[in-house]
């Protein structure tokens, strides 16, 4: 409960920004014994795309957290992937297992369709001819989820129902990340963890202060002009270069790439020839 109730607090925070991850996993979500959790690996991560008319790379997710509108190839998708996302892995918590572990992106949504049972149209509005028509070829399912109490003795009705609203297969009827922090599975976790955990509240002698916002939200959303002034791969490596030696040079502990890496002979190969290109344009 407290792992899923911090996870939340952050994703909700990052998409008050505007950031979508896309690569919401297990193995992205760094906690410690404190329950102080971060979520890492923001290589797939973009900020949201607020023009549904421009297309989204569908290479993003790892399998077995991958919303279905993205199985299905749709073209344009909000932060409801990493809803969908969490939802697997509150399931994976519960269960011990994953949830929808499939070969192949076709069995996972078959997988999914399963549990869920056969979407209506209105739920595929955004997916290509030949997902859907995988979907209506095959024979109607009835959903299932009543299963989902089997997962341990710890999915009780409340924490079911949570896990429902995370993984609704129409993104636009998923719960959001701010509705879930407010559902009630998670009011016994807030209290416990702003009572004895959390660094947003502190304890006089009169008693316990509690933080007024318990989950804040980005006061901006992220502006990711840096990054779309970066044009080239050469570019990226000639600015991560000059990073490395500026803190080398400076009274910081010295940030180095290992040497005995298989890229390090590469990388350095690669941006002494940038550099020396730059500096013979600067001559001229």
């Amino acid at each position: 409960m407290l792992l899923t109730l911090v996870f939340l607090a952050g994703l909700k925070y990052l998409h008050s920004a505007g950031i979508l991850h896309r690569d919401i996993k297990p193995g992205n979500l760094l906690v410690n014994s404190n329950c102080v959790l971060k979520i890492c690996d923001f290589g797939l991560a973009r900020v949201e795309e607020l023009d549904e008319s421009q297309h989204m790379t569908q290479e993003v997710v790892t399998q077995y957290y991958r919303a279905p509108e993205i199985l299905m190839g749709s073209r344009h998708y909000q932060n409801a992937i990493d809803i969908w996302s969490v939802g697997c892995i509150f399931a994976e918590l519960l269960g011990r297992r994953i949830l929808f572990q499939a070969q192949s992106p076709i069995q996972q949504l078959d997988l999914i369709t399963d549990l869920l049972g056969t979407p209506p149209l209105t739920a595929m509005r955004s997916a290509c001819e030949g997902a859907r028509a995988h979907i209506l070829r095959g024979p109607h399912k009835p959903p299932s989820l009543s299963v989902l109490y089997m997962l341990s003795g710890e999915a009780t009705h409340e924490a079911v129902h949570l896990l429902c609203r995370m993984l609704l297969f129409d993104p636009m009827k998923r719960i959001s990340a701010k509705d879930a922090l407010a559902h009630p599975y998670l009011e016994e976790g807030r209290l416990r963890y702003h009572t004895c955990m959390c660094h947003c509240c502190y304890s006089v002698s009169s008693g316990r202060v509690y933080t007024a916002d318990f989950e804040p939200t980005a006061s901006d959303r992220f502006d990711d002009s840096y990054e779309k002034s970066l044009t080239s791969v050469w570019q990226v490596k000639e600015l991560v270069h000059r990073f490395i030696t500026d803190q080398q040079q400076g009274k910081r502990p010295p940030l180095c790439i290992n040497p005995h890496s298989a890229a390090f002979k590469t990388f350095i190969r690669s941006t002494a020839w940038h550099s020396s290109k730059v500096s013979k344009k600067e001559e001229r």
